[in-house]
């Protein structure tokens, strides 16, 4: 378990500590050295209402709502010490109605901290009395489009046209951090979510919500070292918890890091299953080789009521001083879990490195057929020079469909919209911004979901930097 000094300093980091911190970060690499303030990286210093967009191809008609996706994108000159991860957040959304593209917006989230450093003024909502960095991931939850953050701040509920409108603790039912992956089920309608809290070492917290986002309970779980839980799993009878070897680190907070956590070898890997409904001390362990995991594509129970979890694991991850996440992927992998405690079965279906796996949604917690997925560069280089492709999984025949968009051009996550809801599963569209590096230009790119073939592209006149997550949130 963390000392007693740890969780000390943990719970209120003294001014001792920040000046210690803030002396060292002095000698850390400054902004000009960091790729994650340059290059394709290089953050937008301007909010753009554009209605006036070139389309190539057709809009298919169905398709009534908006693309949108956040990332980071720092405000004002990049300071030492800085990671990709903590950029202060920016959304970034596509109007799609009628066979035609409305609008393009971007806009900051409106938090103390932009506002501090001489953004734009903060939006009000409760907050939890310390950052207000908001940058991960933006989806529906009980109608309302919510960008979300793990292990720090509260939620930030957006308008229909992107721009914040206040901090969100679900109605005072969230008493502590949240994720930027709940899961939601398709039967009931629940969100579940593991969350975790940078001040707090031995403890996380299952937070349940209803369809309209209302908290139905959370439910503390005991670990230790403080693990760092990007994404959790979801099944008929079952929440999965990825409790593995990315912990906080004291060290890499005094150093000066502003991201403190890294690969901790002492820490024990394991996967447990929480009953939906159970308790903390129900959750049922089991071990599996060291390796970490960001995000999940599907997860459900087989016919003898194994866990089976598709998703993309890396070999190790933030293993020393470094501003991204660096790591040897291990591609696309299936977990089983027998239940009772034994340890986790890995097999390899996709051994070419892949993020971002993405599944027809209505299928989550189901056995499925189709997860859609984005190639990563060979070389590991987060600045996208190398080729990455978009994949398509059948994983009843074990084929792959690929999609090459062309020297200089470097895509985001994509995600999957049925045609209607209740299109077989894969009839529809995968779509996310393409960047082209070459021209400075960035496009919403409409795909035929089966296919890969392009059936759509809405240009944006200026580079979108790469960023994290975003959803198809539909107008209804």
């Amino acid at each position: 378990m963390a000392s007693v000094i740890e969780k000390t300093i943990r719970k209120a980091v003294t001014p001792a500590i920040q000046a210690v911190a803030s002396f060292n970060r002095s000698r850390l690499p400054g902004a000009k050295d960091n790729p994650f303030l340059k290059g394709v990286h290089t953050p937008l210093t301007e909010e753009f209402t554009l209605d006036q967009l070139e389309v190539t191809g057709s809009i298919p008609p169905e398709l009534d709502g908006r693309y949108v996706r956040i990332g980071p994108n720092p405000f004002g000159e990049g300071s030492k010490g800085h990671h990709w991860f903590i950029g202060d957040g920016m959304v970034h959304g596509v109007r799609l109605r009628d066979g035609k593209a409305e609008w393009y917006r971007n806009r900051y989230i409106r938090s103390r901290d932009l506002e501090g450093k001489g953004g734009p003024a903060a939006v009000g909502g409760p907050r939890r009395g310390f950052g207000d960095t908001v940058n991960t991931n933006v989806l529906d939850i009980g109608g309302k489009i919510m960008a979300l953050v793990e292990a720090s701040s509260f939620p930030v509920e957006l308008d229909g046209n992107l721009d914040s409108v206040a901090y969100s603790d679900f109605g005072g039912g969230l008493t502590g951090s949240f994720t930027a992956h709940p899961h939601q089920c398709p039967t009931t309608g629940e969100f579940h979510a593991i969350c975790y809290d940078g001040t707090s070492a031995d403890t996380i917290r299952h937070v349940a919500l209803d369809s309209t986002g209302r908290v139905l309970r959370e439910t503390s779980i005991a670990v230790q070292d403080g693990p760092s839980i990007h994404d959790c799993a979801l099944t008929e009878n079952y929440v999965v918890i990825l409790d593995l070897p990315v912990t906080f680190s004291m060290q890499a907070l005094i150093a000066g890091h502003k991201f403190p956590y890294r690969w901790n070898r002492e820490h024990r890997a394991r996967v447990g299953l929480l009953p939906r409904d159970g308790s903390g001390d129900q959750v049922v362990w089991h071990e599996v080789d060291p390796c970490y995991v960001f995000h999940v594509g599907n997860s459900f129970e087989d016919e003898s009521g194994r866990v089976v979890i598709d998703l993309c694991a890396y070999e190790t991850i933030f293993d020393g001083e470094m501003a991204g996440p660096y790591g040897k992927s291990l591609g696309l992998e299936r977990w089983t879990l027998d239940g009772s405690g034994g340890k986790v079965v890995r097999e390899t279906l996709d051994a070419s490195g892949q993020e971002f796996p993405r599944p027809d949604e209505r299928y989550f917690t189901r056995a499925y057929r189709y997860l859609w997925a984005m190639g990563l560069p060979e070389d590991g280089d987060l600045e996208f020079v190398a080729p990455m492709p978009l994949y398509r999984h059948d994983l009843a025949t074990g084929e792959r469909a690929q999609r090459d968009f062309g020297e200089g051009r470097i895509p985001g996550e994509f995600v999957f919209v049925p045609r209607s809801a209740d299109a077989p599963e894969g009839d529809g569209w995968v779509m996310g911004y393409v960047i082209d590096r070459k021209e400075g230009t960035s496009a919403l790119e409409i795909l035929d979901a089966m296919s890969l073939d392009p059936v759509a592209s809405v240009h944006v006149p200026h580079l979108i930097p790469p960023g994290f997550h975003g959803n198809w949130i539909a107008a209804s």
